[in-house]
């Protein structure tokens, strides 16, 4: 017989699977050679670790006008390739003008995507990588680690393990992807062969603070914005169950067809929590989907003193995660958790010829999903799961923890301050880490919503600080929140101040 060479060990140094490749330091004309590649990573890395080192000395907010940066650069991309010098130095002077710096300590605005610097070297080595994790085959690596580290974070946030997650690009997307699930209970209709031909007039339950990506999944997925109904919330602007109950009810006696409800963890505006239990428990009587929006507010339940406020998201159906909104990784990675996965795969799964594979998987592998492409409409997936495996084991769940309590406690301090300053009123409860409050006029004949403008006008005029406005009620609010990484509570301090004294000025005008 004749001997074979063993095959070689994929981790091992000395395995070459191409014996044709040229050597790495032969340039190459398809590409920049591997030298040049070495060079310029370093340039681009040290460039990474002056612009976070230099973040303090930089406005959050660039001192720019629409159209200043376009206006800067060549209208028509070059007929022939230009230097990485030349590149780098636009960069420095053209583009980095106009960058707004989320990952700044004085970023308040929104819910801060900061990104941390084993995040930014797991983007690196991926995007060297390339892969595209469509079926088990294209990249074993990519889809087990996803598997993996969306078992890890469920377990480091209470979640049984009934709950299957996958990634996606963002909230906006997992939520799409998960009233999609829920559409497919309505068995009334078959929705894969005739859409909503013949369907019912359904009925989904929200609140007026739930998220705007509700009611674009509705226009989607091609049920409208009049399937949704607004249940009543209570003076803590949580949806009432009661409220919930008697609107299904409603709809029910009028012939329509209730078919899932969303709550939140977190609301946008004001990070209010609904009593989900509760919610839960009217869901499970109606034999509703239920569906949780815990994008943001999901990362605080690693804390065991905050795992109250999510009594009940156990029972959900399907489950919204962000990990690049509180938990350090960069954008984009949302995990959608679902205790249904094969409603999903319902849903979604449609596999032709060029993306059948003869490969099954083992069969001691009985909780995998298989292949991620069934469940949702990318087929392109990027490995998504490296960024979040490199920051859950960097910081690990106890370093997590401290940052994110960190963020609690000032939260809490900046409100303390509010609540005992005689001109500005806070208008929500912080039962996580942003703060809405509003100034009063010194007049009573002042509109209240044009001065709270104004004062937002000229916080944002110094640069030193960036927040957002909501609306609540009608009134203008401004909303503080507290949650990127390099943020220290000198940070929210310096901020109180600045914010102050501007109003002062105000008041003085």
């Amino acid at each position: 017989m004749k001997e074979t060479s063993p095959l070689p060990d994929p981790f091992s140094n000395s395995f070459h699977p191409n014996p044709l490749a040229q050597p790495a330091s032969l340039a190459t004309d398809r590409d920049m050679s591997i030298d040049e590649l070495r060079a310029e990573a370093t340039r681009a890395v040290d460039w990474v670790a002056d612009y976070l080192s230099g973040l303090e000395s930089q406005p959050v907010i660039p001192p720019v006008a629409p159209g200043d940066i376009r206006r800067s650069l060549p209208e028509s991309a070059p007929e022939h390739g230009e230097s990485m010098d030349a590149i780098f130095s636009d960069l420095e002077s053209r583009i980095a003008p106009g960058l707004t710096h989320w990952n700044h300590p004085s970023f308040f605005a929104y819910f801060n995507a900061s990104s941390s610097g084993p995040g930014m070297i797991a983007e690196l080595i991926a995007a060297a990588i390339n892969s595209n994790s469509m079926i088990w085959q294209t990249c074993p690596a990519a889809h087990e680690l996803e598997e993996l580290t969306a078992g890890w974070l469920r377990r480091w946030m209470g979640l049984p393990e009934s709950f299957r997650g996958l990634f996606t690009d963002g909230g906006s997307a997992s939520t799409f992807h998960a009233l999609a699930a829920a559409r497919q209970t309505v068995t009334e209709v078959d929705w894969r062969q005739n859409g909503g031909r013949g369907a019912p007039e359904l009925r989904l339950y929200v609140t007026e603070h739930t998220h705007s990506s509700i009611h674009k999944a509705m226009l989607a997925l091609g049920l409208g914005l009049s399937c949704i109904r607004e249940v009543a919330c209570d003076d803590r602007m949580r949806m009432s169950a009661d409220g919930l109950r008697e609107a299904i009810e409603a709809d029910l006696q009028a012939g329509r067809r209730p078919f899932a409800v969303v709550a939140t963890l977190g609301t946008t505006s004001v990070t209010s929590v609904d009593p989900v239990a509760d919610i839960a428990e009217v869901c499970r009587q109606f034999e509703l989907w239920l569906h949780v929006d815990a994008a943001h507010g999901g990362a605080a339940a690693l804390l065991p003193e905050q795992r109250h406020l999510f009594d009940g998201w156990q029972h959900a159906d399907s489950i919204v995660v962000n990990p690049h909104k509180w938990l350090m990784v960069p954008l984009d990675l949302s995990v959608l958790y679902t205790r249904h996965p094969d409603v999903l795969r319902d849903a979604f799964s449609l596999v032709p010829a060029y993306l059948q594979t003869t490969t099954d998987l083992p069969a001691s592998e009985p909780d995998s999903l298989g292949n991620m492409m069934d469940y949702g409409l990318s087929l392109g997936r990027r490995f998504r799961a490296l960024k979040l495996w490199f920051v859950l084991r960097y910081f690990g769940r106890q370093g997590l923890i401290d940052r994110l309590r960190g963020h609690l406690e000032s939260a809490r301090w900046l409100a303390q301050q509010i609540d005992l300053h005689p001109k500005i009123e806070r208008v929500a409860p912080v039962p996580l880490s942003t703060v809405c409050f509003r100034a009063v006029p010194p007049r009573d004949s002042e509109d209240g919503n044009a001065f709270n403008r104004r004062w937002l006008q000229a916080i944002h005029r110094t640069g030193e600080i960036y927040l957002s406005p909501t609306e609540l009620g009608g009134r203008f609010v401004l909303r503080f929140v507290v949650s990127g990484l390099r943020t220290e509570r000198r940070h929210v301090e310096a901020a109180w101040s600045l914010l102050c004294h501007r109003l002062d000025e105000l008041y003085s005008d």
